[in-house]
């Protein structure tokens, strides 16, 4: 069985604002896609796997901001819900990340 690549939020969604990405120049390097404390999370390359806990991430038009005002749409997001089915059993629910930034 061949192991398939787990896609970023930036290929997910088709932003382009990936480093070099078509949008970046205009709306700036997406914070998700050049966080490095995130490395390796759910086998994404740096937090691209798990954008929502990071601040700043535009998701459609708006420019989100921290993880406590976000917390609401995220749980709808079609990414999140794609990484929740890809990971399975090791989802890191969102309950866990909301008593760590919400305490």
């Amino acid at each position: 069985m061949m192991n398939e690549k787990k896609r970023n939020c930036w290929e997910f969604k088709k932003c382009g604002r990936q480093p070099q990405g078509e949008n970046a120049f205009i709306s700036g390097v997406c914070p998700a896609a050049i966080e490095t404390h995130l490395t390796g999370v759910n086998g994404g390359k740096n937090a691209g796997r798990v954008c929502w806990v990071v601040a700043g991430t535009m998701c459609g038009a708006a420019v989100q901001g921290s993880f406590a005002l976000k917390y609401k749409s995220c749980e709808q997001c079609d990414f999140y819900q794609a990484v929740k089915e890809e990971e399975g059993d090791n989802f890191v629910p969102l309950e866990v990340l909301k008593s760590l930034f919400l305490s």
